[in-house]
């Protein structure tokens, strides 16, 4: 039995548990909605949907590959070095930014090279790691002294400072420091960031980020997307693994924990999207659960005793066994009704999947 709650089916009392998948079913479970992702690619373009937005590829590829990572199953490998090789190119709406990944957006940029620093740990080939470093050089280009510090997140116009763009530059600093011998340059700028981050305001007294700064730099009281919550954990994570200091875990925990057990981005044990219950996700947002979820397993694995293994557990059977098709296909909502899937909804499952493994 089933009913609806804040827009979430919610288990009734008597309905039958769901049981958290182990071992090969977990794995079974992820390597079909791989399968069904790969519907979506394009290889004359090498995107994935090529009508949507072009972050997502980058974003889809990370999915890919962190799946290849926890399997060992090789299969896509030459689609991830095809995808590269075709989306390096200069893109045509910002041929300024002179290709490998330098878009007009400094997020845009992080996505694509957080993927590579990953295609970098698969392969062993230094290429990789060189295109993600050129991109955090880019990236940082576009850090100034306007409210103390922090990236700009629209290149062009340089109008707005928010998480994501300044949350995806210290991940990508650290773990590029964390894969060069002798290093001190990118933890030196990862340091700095999240130095900047954190007295920036954009973290509120609840311990979730807001979307950004005002003009004014004080917070905009913008949404809480789930994805600003995921991407700091990642690249506190490669702080602590950099560094050994264990207070930057106990700021990524404070941040998870307002996440799976405050009320406004889980409502009855199952994560959900500010734009959720009115239905009104865009293309973008369809994906922002599954970077958190990535990103929290991200912590998790650094943490004694796993503690949010659980909660991750408990998204992937909610997903599994509501908001998918025959096909492997699976929707926005994790706790249900699954009405479509998109390549932005696709994605997210697999990172879902993929961080229970």
């Amino acid at each position: 039995m089933v009913g609806a709650v804040a827009g979430c089916l919610v288990l009734m009392l008597g309905a039958a548990p769901v049981s958290a998948a182990h071992g090969g079913e977990a794995r079974s479970r992820a390597a079909a909605a791989v399968t069904a992702m790969m519907g979506w690619y394009d290889t004359d373009s090498g995107r994935w949907d090529r009508d949507a937005p072009w972050w997502q590829s980058g974003n889809a590829l990370q999915s890919l590959l962190d799946y290849v990572a926890a399997t060992g199953d090789r299969r896509y490998l030459s689609v991830a070095a095809h995808t590269i090789d075709v989306q390096r190119a200069p893109l045509p709406w910002w041929p300024e930014g002179g290709g490998d990944f330098r878009a007009d957006s400094t997020d845009d940029t992080g996505w694509w090279a957080l993927a590579l620093v990953r295609m970098y740990d698969l392969t062993g080939d230094q290429r990789y790691l060189d295109i993600a470093a050129e991109d955090e050089d880019y990236m940082g280009r576009y850090w100034d002294p306007v409210c103390g510090g922090g990236l700009w997140w629209d290149i062009p116009t340089q109008t707005y400072k928010n998480a994501i763009s300044t949350e995806l530059y210290i991940e990508l600093a650290a773990a590029l420091h964390n894969r060069i011998p002798g290093d001190r340059a990118h933890l030196a700028r990862a340091m700095r960031a999240w130095r900047w981050f954190a007295a920036s305001g954009m973290i509120g007294p609840g311990s979730l980020v807001n979307d950004g700064l005002t003009s004014g730099c004080a917070n905009n009281g913008g949404t809480t997307w789930t994805y600003n919550q995921g991407v700091v954990l990642g690249g506190l994570a490669e702080l602590y693994r950099a560094t050994g200091d264990r207070t930057l875990l106990a700021q990524a925990r404070r941040i998870a924990d307002a996440v799976v057990s405050g009320p406004e981005l889980t409502h009855d044990g199952v994560l959900t999207e500010p734009c959720e219950p009115a239905g009104s996700c865009n293309a973008d947002q369809a994906a922002f659960k599954g970077v958190f979820a990535r990103n929290l397993a991200t912590l998790d694995r650094v943490l004694p005793g796993r503690p949010y293994r659980g909660f991750l557990a408990v998204q992937a059977d909610r997903a599994y066994a509501d908001d998918r098709d025959s096909t492997g296909r699976y929707g926005v909502r994790w706790c249900g009704p699954y009405d479509g899937a998109s390549i932005g909804s696709q994605e997210s499952a697999v990172a879902l999947l993929t961080a229970t493994l």
